[in-house]
C-alpha cells in the first residue's frame, strides 16, 4: 500500500550549504498495517511524510501510495490519503461541523454524504458534545480530534499521521490511539509518526528508527528487541542513534 523507494530531500542553505533532510530512506507498509517512523524532532520524520502525501516533491528516489506514483499521479494519491499534519491550523470562527463540511467539499463529496460522514466520525471521536461550537472555544484535545475528522471526511484508504497526540493530556491521547487502531481494523492503511515510545509499543506492526534524516533500524518489535538484545524500546532508540544507553 506504501512504499518509499530511497527517498531524497535536500535543501539550500546559505550557511551550511546543501542539507540533506531525508537521506535515502526506503520502507514499505503493507495494507491494513501501520507503520511507526519513530524519531526525534528534526529527524526527518514530517519531511518524509510529507514527500508521501504530495505536499513537497522529493529531491531525488520516490515512491508509491495506494498504487499511484506520488510525483507521476499526486492527484491520485491525494484522493486516497487522508494527511495530519503535526502542527494543524484551524478557523476559529467555524464550528466542528463547518470544518468537516469545508473539507468534505474540497474532497468532492455532496452534502447527503458530507452528513453522513461528520455523524460517524463525532461518534467515533466522541465529538457530539462540541461539534456544534466555534473551534476558538476548544481544548487542545478537541482542536485534535476536529482536525482528525477533517482529515478522514472522505474515507481515504491511507492515513499519514504526524505526531497526532502532540500536547494532548492523557486521556486525550488514549482515545486517539484507541482510534487509530480501530482504523487498522477497518482496514486502513497507517503510517503513525511519534517519538512516544508508548505509542510506537501499542499500535505499530513495524517500526522504522530515523535520525538525521536517514532510516537506521526497522523490524517489528520482537525483531528490534532480539537485534539490539534489549526490551525496552527507548533503550533500541538510543543504541540506534547513537547514544549510549540509558541505566
Amino acid at each position: 500500500m506504501i512504499e518509499a523507494r530511497h527517498l531524497l530531500k535536500t535543501f539550500r542553505d546559505r550557511k551550511r550549504g546543501e542539507v540533506r533532510a531525508v537521506d535515502n530512506v526506503s520502507f514499505v507498509c503493507e495494507p491494513g498495517r501501520i507503520y511507526g517512523l519513530l524519531g526525534a524532532n528534526g529527524a526527518g520524520k514530517t519531511t518524509t511524510l510529507r514527500m508521501l502525501a504530495t505536499l513537497i516533491a522529493p529531491s531525488g528516489g520516490g515512491a508509491v501510495v495506494a498504487g499511484f506514483d506520488v510525483t507521476t499521479h499526486p492527484a491520485e494519491v491525494r484522493a486516497r490519503v487522508g494527511f495530519l499534519a503535526a502542527s494543524t491550523a484551524l478557523y476559529g470562527r467555524l464550528t466542528a461541523r463547518e470544518t468537516i463540511a469545508y473539507f468534505g467539499r474540497l474532497n468532492g463529496l455532496d452534502d447527503a454524504r458530507i452528513a453522513v460522514r461528520t455523524a460517524q466520525l463525532a461518534e467515533e471521536l466522541a465529538m457530539e458534545d462540541f461539534l456544534d461550537r466555534r473551534v476558538d472555544t476548544f481544548s487542545t484535545g478537541m482542536k485534535q480530534k476536529t482536525s482528525i475528522a477533517r482529515t478522514l471526511v472522505h474515507d481515504p484508504e491511507v492515513l499519514i499521521l504526524d505526531e497526532p497526540t502532540l500536547g494532548l493530556d492523557v486521556m486525550a491521547a488514549r482515545g486517539i490511539v484507541r482510534f487509530v487502531r480501530e482504523c487498522r481494523a477497518r482496514g486502513k492503511t497507517v503510517i503513525y509518526s511519534t517519538h512516544i515510545m508508548s505509542e510506537v509499543e501499542k499500535l505499530c506492526d513495524r517500526v522504522g528508527i530515523i535520525h538525521g534524516g536517514q532510516l537506521l533500524a526497522e523490524g517489528t518489535l520482537a525483531e528490534l528487541r532480539q537485534q539490539y538484545g534489549e526490551e525496552d524500546l527507548e533503550e533500541i532508540f538510543v543504541k540506534v542513534a547513537g547514544g549510549e544507553a540509558i541505566a
